[in-house]
């Protein structure tokens, strides 16, 4: 709903696209959190990261100039963050969350939002690293093998042609 609103407030209208794309964003920032958190701070992930991921579609890629054709990054990666560290704040017991189970003591431990902030970021942190790491590596790999990029002229061709053999749509 926040996607749809900001939408609307930014373009005159809502879109379905757009609606879609932050219901999308609410299921991934609740996921990390599901089992942690309370139905309130499920709501306030989900409405943070519709507004985020919105930014992350129409802002952030430009700032970065990436090119995202399906907004994975700016959807999945910006509320995967967003549900991430946000499960360190609303898992707290004061906030509606279950807390911190101490398996070795058979209870919900003593909770630190900072502490458990601070943990979700460094696996936030770590795991952007590794996917960073790996697909850098896997990229030099398959350059040195078959390539990145297709041929110019086969781009030009098309590539249902060059590399398929058929034409997907008659024109």
């Amino acid at each position: 709903m926040s996607w749809m609103f900001v939408e609307w407030l930014l373009r005159g209208k809502p879109s379905l696209l757009g609606v879609a794309s932050g219901a999308v964003a609410g299921l991934v920032a609740v996921t990390p959190a599901a089992g942690f958190v309370g139905p309130m701070g499920a709501i306030v992930l989900g409405l943070v990261a519709g507004v985020l991921s919105f930014w992350g579609v129409t802002g952030l890629k430009k700032m970065l100039g990436m090119d995202d054709s399906l907004d994975v990054f700016g959807i999945h990666g910006v509320a995967g963050v967003i549900g991430a560290i946000g499960t360190g704040i609303f898992a707290a017991p004061s906030l509606g969350g279950t807390g911190v189970f101490d398996y070795a003591a058979g209870a919900v431990g003593e909770f630190s939002i900072a502490a458990q902030v601070t943990s979700q970021a460094w696996g936030v942190g770590v795991t952007v690293l590794w996917s960073g790491i790996v697909s850098f590596v896997l990229f030099k790999l398959i350059d040195m093998v078959i390539g990145l990029r297709v041929s110019e002229e086969a781009e030009r061709e098309g590539l249902d042609t060059s590399t398929h053999g058929e034409r997907a749509y008659n024109m």
